[in-house]
């Protein structure tokens, strides 16, 4: 990984397997990377609020409306990848002070994801 223009260049796009997550380490932090059937790319905190482990990378990808989502593997709490707000808890109180997903800005230039840092 490289930075540059304060965004770090994380991977190939062809590297993520649409619909499904992929971790990575961006400015210290774990992040989950999510590409879409669209083609677009979308990253969230990789820690799961509720769970307390790096795990959201491995949940799994879905929708609720128009939204696009992910649902821990661990507790099933659903998260919209656009926004990091928690849907559903599941009931469950987060262990970490908020129960939302923090988000980063992706950009896809020349076939390479960029990851803003935050």
């Amino acid at each position: 990984m490289t930075t540059t223009d304060l965004r770090t260049d994380v991977c190939a796009l062809d590297a993520l397997v649409p619909e499904r997550g992929a971790a990575a380490l961006v400015d210290g932090v774990q992040v989950a990377l999510f590409r879409l059937d669209d083609g677009s790319v979308l990253a969230v905190q990789n820690r799961d609020p509720f769970a307390g482990a790096n795990v959201v990378a491995r949940g799994i990808v879905g929708t609720v409306g128009d939204a696009p989502t992910v649902t821990s593997p661990m507790h099933k709490q659903v998260w919209d990848l656009r926004t990091g707000e928690c849907l559903d808890t599941g009931g469950k109180t987060p262990k970490d002070a908020s129960a939302d997903l923090a988000t980063w800005a992706v950009e896809v230039r020349a076939g390479r994801v960029l990851v803003s840092a935050r």
